[in-house]
């Protein structure tokens, strides 16, 4: 009962850090879909490389003896479809986020499509269990955040950071990820043991629907810590930029 509890804590650590990063919990998604290995332009300072790398080590044992079991498990008691319905769910409810940084980003027609898609999926989905403008209105997301916000004021990255349990980060991101926690309604859930239930189930479930992205960047570099930066970094200059 206590490593249960142990592992709980420590999802929830995971999560408390990043509740807004998830297209659909936006880890998985942000980092891995839409990126190719290339050369940087311009590689990001790394002063703290010895933490940074052994940050680095940490997460990845953290991953493959605790949560890729903890996954796995997961997927084969719960079927695809109950899975997509709580990723769509938590998609949902994270959209104060989204909304709030495209309107102080001036994208007004950004704010509105969120709006719009949050009614819709809120209200037919129901309760974003199912995600209907998307399906069937084509709308579209604009997955903004304060960090793409930040750099978007022309606030540098600063130097590049892994967080232990999120993975990958700068200083503009960290404290992006801090301010949008604010935003996000599992914040304010009265209980403390029940907000982590939440954020540890919702880890869980994003995770079992992305199986081996984590290991195929991995297989496919020759320095995966160089590879998962690059990752990271390229990914979120290119969504700044947009």
């Amino acid at each position: 009962m206590k490593c249960f509890w142990t592992i709980v804590v420590l999802i929830w650590m995971l999560l408390l850090t990043s509740s807004l990063y998830a297209d659909e919990n936006q880890a998985f998604d942000d980092v891995f879909e839409d990126y190719e290995i290339a050369e940087e332009e311009e590689r990001i300072p790394d002063p703290l490389y010895w933490f940074n790398h052994g940050m680095y080590t940490f997460n990845d044992k953290f991953y493959f003896w605790c949560l890729k079991p903890l996954a796995k498990g997961y997927e084969t008691v719960a079927p695809a479809g109950f899975r997509q319905c709580v990723h769509s769910f938590f998609y949902n409810i994270l959209f104060p986020v989204r909304f709030v940084n495209n309107v102080i980003q001036g994208k007004i027609k950004g704010a509105g499509s969120e709006l719009g898609i949050f009614l819709i999926n809120t209200t037919t989905g129901p309760l974003g269990l199912s995600k209907p403008a998307q399906t069937v209105f084509n709308m579209k997301n604009s997955r903004e955040d304060l960090g793409q916000t930040l750099g978007t004021w022309k606030i540098g990255e600063g130097c590049y950071l892994v967080l232990p349990f999120f993975g990958p980060s700068t200083l503009r991101d960290f404290i992006g990820l801090a301010g949008d926690s604010f935003l996000s309604p599992i914040r304010y859930v009265d209980s403390t043991l029940l907000a982590a239930g939440i954020r540890s189930f919702d880890a869980v479930n994003t995770l079992s629907l992305h199986p081996g992205k984590y290991e195929a960047l991995k297989q496919s570099s020759f320095d995966p810590y160089d590879a998962f930066k690059n990752a990271y970094v390229q990914s979120r200059r290119l969504k700044v930029s947009e």
